[in-house]
């Protein structure tokens, strides 16, 4: 075995999780290396595809989606400059577009609210307990929240959800935090009058 050989395997055996600087070598080794990319593929996978359950409210379409979002990472790892933090924001911006493709028709928006009410009582979003009224609320909220416009859901999910700061969902999205902060008001007060109207807020 060659010494670059063994200084290849020695870098795969480490602990990539804990290290920020081995995260890092990683990523540029998953441009060309299956392996790496298969690794970085498994630390990533969760994250991304528990996003896209939390915007399609469903296990097999989250897992439709979140094949399309790998797919799509592995034809452009090689254009991705940055470190882990960036890749992380990459991943959530090409996971948003991929459900926002997802969602463009009216059908799949549908097909997401029937999906919703199926499986109101499974807790794959929002924790549900046995009380019925807790499901009808959990229910209203997730039809509430599937009738805004994409780019609304995408806030609320982003900063609810998957407790992300406004620069970071800026970087993400690719906008300034003032526009992120303005367009998260307008999701909330929007949000707000869809729960009202369902009786779920006090006027």
């Amino acid at each position: 075995m060659t010494a670059e050989a063994k200084k290849k395997l020695v870098m795969r055996r480490v602990d990539l999780v804990d290290s920020e600087t081995n995260q890092n070598i990683l990523i540029r080794q998953a441009c060309s290396n299956r392996e790496d990319f298969a690794r970085l593929y498994r630390m990533n996978y969760e994250r991304v595809f528990r996003y896209c359950c939390r915007r399609l409210f469903n296990r097999h379409n989250a897992e439709e989606v979140t094949s399309t979002v790998f797919f799509r990472v592995m034809r452009t790892i090689h254009t991705f400059e940055g470190n882990y933090d960036g890749f992380r924001n990459w991943l959530y911006r090409i996971a948003t577009n991929s459900v926002n493709d997802y969602l463009k028709t009216s059908k799949r928006q549908t097909e997401v609210i029937k999906n919703a009410v199926q499986h109101q009582g499974h807790g794959q979003v929002f924790a549900c307990e046995s009380d019925d009224e807790l499901q009808k609320k959990n229910l209203a909220v997730k039809q509430a929240l599937l009738s805004l416009k994409p780019k609304y859901q995408t806030v609320i999910t982003l900063r609810y959800f998957e407790k992300m700061k406004l620069i970071e969902i800026a970087e993400i999205l690719g906008q300034n935090p003032a526009t992120i902060r303005t367009q998260l008001a307008r999701a909330l007060s929007k949000l707000r009058k869809k729960l009202r109207a369902a009786g779920l807020l006090e006027p």
